[in-house]
């Protein structure tokens, strides 16, 4: 059974018209006076809300803390498989190659910088080109 409503008079701008004409189908709304009954709804919450928190279900707030929490442990365990492997790498190259500290030192500083300047956007090829002093 519906509920009963009630007509009143409103009076909107041209341009608010348009936009709940343009807008109305994309809510899923059957009508206009649907949209805007929503939209007033949503407001009148809020307005009312003391801040942005009782605005917010908990629930949603949570949800976005799981996403992020997930999100950040993925990252954490991918980058010590990371540095894991890149630890394992720094191994086997120092186990056989002779290098004194002065020339690590300088490749250091090199490779910092490049890493800022390229964002950590570095090639296997641009280390390679460099080290054959194609760069």
């Amino acid at each position: 059974m519906p509920r009963e409503k009630v007509k009143f008079a409103l009076r909107i701008s041209p341009e608010t018209q348009q936009l709940v004409k343009d807008l109305y189908p994309r809510d899923n709304c059957q009508s206009q006076n649907e949209f805007i009954e929503k939209a007033i709804r949503f407001y009148a919450g809020h307005v009312s809300a003391k801040d942005s928190a009782d605005f917010l279900p908990p629930v949603f707030a949570a949800t976005l803390k799981g996403i992020v929490q997930d999100s950040e442990n993925r990252t954490a365990r991918l980058l010590f498989k990371l540095a894991v492997e890149v630890s394992i790498m720094m191994n086997v190259l120092a186990s056989e190659l002779e290098i004194n500290e002065s020339d690590l030192e300088k490749l250091r500083n090199r490779c910092v910088r490049e890493v800022k300047r390229t964002n950590g956007n570095i090639t296997f090829r641009e280390a390679m080109r460099y080290q054959k002093g194609v760069d």
